[in-house]
C-alpha cells in the first residue's frame, strides 16, 4: 500500500467532502491602466504587468516574454502584487482557449497583473499547490465548458468561480498528492530544459552552416528569380469543426501545427514542398516571418495573410535548403513595416538575396539540419515525443489522483 493509500484509509476512508471555491478562496482581479500610462523601460520605475500571453498554454508555467510596463503612478494595491503561493489565472480574453489558464507563483515577485487576470489566494484548509493542480485538471475544464457554453460570459468573474466545486481531502492527503504530481512536473521540466539546450545547439549549427556572406565562391539570386509567390484567401465563412482540410493560418504556423482550424472547402490548395511565410500578424505577434514547409498533398488550404512560395527550378536550389535559409532566425522580420498590424511586403521579400551553392552541398546541409530538426521538433520521435508521452502520463495520473468519492453529508 502506498503512502497516499494509507493516508486516505486513515483520514478519509468513506470519501471526502467537496468544497465551493467561493468558501475557500479569495479572487482578486488585476490593475487597470490606460494606453497613455504604458512605459517603455524599467528605468522609469515602471510596474511589470503579467497578462494572458505570459502563461504558457501547454505547460501552465510563466514566461516573461513581452511583459507590459506601466507607469509607477498607476495605483497598485498590496493585494495586487504577486506573492508566493498565489495562482495567477486568465479571467478574460478575446480567445476562449486562454480563459482559465493558470500558473503557480513559487516565490514573491516584483510583478503585478492586468485587469483581465486574477490571483487566487487560499484559506489555511486548502493547499494552494493542490488547488493549482485541480485548476489544470479535467474537473475544472468541465466547469469552464459548462459555464462558457451555456452563457454569453467570456469572463471568469468571482460569481462564476464561486460555484466551482472540487474535492477537499485532509491537508496531509493534499500534500501527498502535490508531492507525487510535482515529481511528474520535475521530470517534464528536465526534458524541457534539455530540449531548450538542444534547440540552442541547433540554432548555432544552422546559422553556421547557412552563413554564406563571407564565402566568395557563393553566387546570389533574388528570391523572386528562383520561386513563384502567391497569397492565400480568407476562410472565415468556411470554418467547420469536422472539416477535412486544415486551414493554415498564423496560429497554425506559430504553434507548429498544434492550434488547428478545419474547413470542408479547399479554397486555396497547398502542395508538397510549398514554403509558407506569415506575411501579416497582430502587433507584438510571434508568428510574423515564420515559415512552414508543406509535407502532404490534399490536406491543407491557405488562409489570407500567409504567402506561399514554390521553387521554379530544383536543379538550382533545393526546396528544403531554401526553407531552412528563409526560416533562419526569422531574418525576414527586418522587412516588417512596423505599422498598426505588422506586415511583410511581397516585393521586399522577393528581393531578398538567396545563396546559390552546389546542390550536393545544399543536400548535405539539409541532412544535418534535418537530424537536429527531428530531435528538437518531431512529435513522433526525439525529445518532443518523450515530453508528449510524459505529459499524457502526467494528465492521466493527475486526474486519477484528484478523483474522490464524495462523503455523505
Amino acid at each position: 500500500m502506498s503512502r497516499l493509500e494509507r493516508l486516505i484509509a486513515e483520514l478519509c476512508p468513506d470519501g471526502v467532502k467537496y468544497a465551493e471555491f467561493g468558501n475557500m478562496c479569495r479572487y482578486i482581479r488585476g490593475i487597470t491602466y490606460s494606453k497613455t500610462q504604458e512605459a517603455k523601460s524599467v528605468d522609469s520605475k515602471a510596474w511589470k504587468v503579467l497578462r494572458a500571453n505570459n502563461i504558457n498554454l501547454f505547460t501552465n508555467t510563466l514566461n516573461f516574454e513581452d511583459v507590459k510596463l506601466v507607469s509607477s503612478e498607476v495605483k497598485v494595491r498590496e493585494e495586487q502584487k504577486l506573492k508566493k503561493g498565489d495562482i495567477l489565472i486568465c479571467a478574460g480574453s478575446g480567445s476562449k482557449e486562454h480563459i482559465g489558464k493558470s500558473a503557480y507563483i513559487s516565490k514573491d515577485m516584483e510583478y503585478t497583473f492586468g485587469s483581465f487576470m486574477a490571483v487566487i489566494r487560499c484559506t489555511k484548509e486548502l493547499n494552494s499547490r493542490y488547488l493549482f493542480y485541480i485548476l489544470t485538471s479535467g474537473l475544472f475544464s468541465k466547469h469552464l465548458d459548462t459555464t462558457l457554453n451555456t452563457s454569453t460570459i467570456n469572463n471568469l468573474n468571482a460569481k462564476v468561480m464561486s460555484k466551482f466545486r472540487f474535492p477537499l481531502p485532509p491537508l496531509p492527503v493534499q500534500r501527498e498528492i502535490v508531492r507525487i504530481l510535482d515529481k511528474f512536473t520535475e521530470l517534464t521540466a528536465e526534458l524541457t530544459a534539455e530540449l531548450t539546450a538542444r534547440r540552442k545547439q541547433y540554432e548555432y549549427y544552422r546559422d553556421l552552416l547557412l552563413t554564406m556572406e563571407d564565402k566568395p565562391e557563393t553566387k546570389w539570386m533574388k528570391l523572386g528569380e528562383i520561386a513563384d509567390f502567391r497569397n492565400g484567401k480568407g476562410h472565415e465563412k468556411a470554418i467547420a469543426e469536422d472539416g477535412k482540410f486544415i486551414v493554415v493560418n498564423s496560429k497554425f504556423i506559430s504553434t507548429n501545427g498544434q492550434v488547428v482550424k478545419f474547413t470542408n472547402q479547399q479554397i486555396s490548395p497547398l502542395y508538397i514542398e510549398d514554403i509558407l511565410i506569415v506575411m501579416s500578424d497582430l502587433p507584438n505577434g510571434k508568428a510574423l516571418a515564420k515559415c512552414f514547409l508543406v509535407d502532404e498533398n490534399n490536406r491543407y488550404t491557405l488562409n489570407q495573410r500567409i504567402g506561399a512560395l514554390r521553387v521554379k527550378n530544383k536543379n538550382i536550389i533545393d526546396t528544403k535548403f531554401l526553407y531552412y535559409f528563409l526560416n533562419r532566425n526569422r531574418q525576414l522580420l527586418k522587412y516588417d513595416n512596423g505599422v498598426d498590424q505588422t506586415n511583410l511586403k511581397k516585393n521586399e521579400i522577393l528581393s531578398v538575396n538567396i545563396p546559390i551553392i552546389p546542390l550536393k552541398e545544399q543536400k548535405r546541409i539539409v541532412a544535418i539540419l534535418d537530424r537536429f530538426d527531428n530531435l528538437c521538433n518531431d512529435l513522433t520521435s526525439g525529445i518532443p515525443a518523450e515530453i508528449e508521452a510524459r505529459r499524457k502520463q502526467y494528465e492521466y495520473y493527475r486526474d486519477k489522483l484528484l478523483t474522490f468519492k464524495e462523503a455523505k453529508a
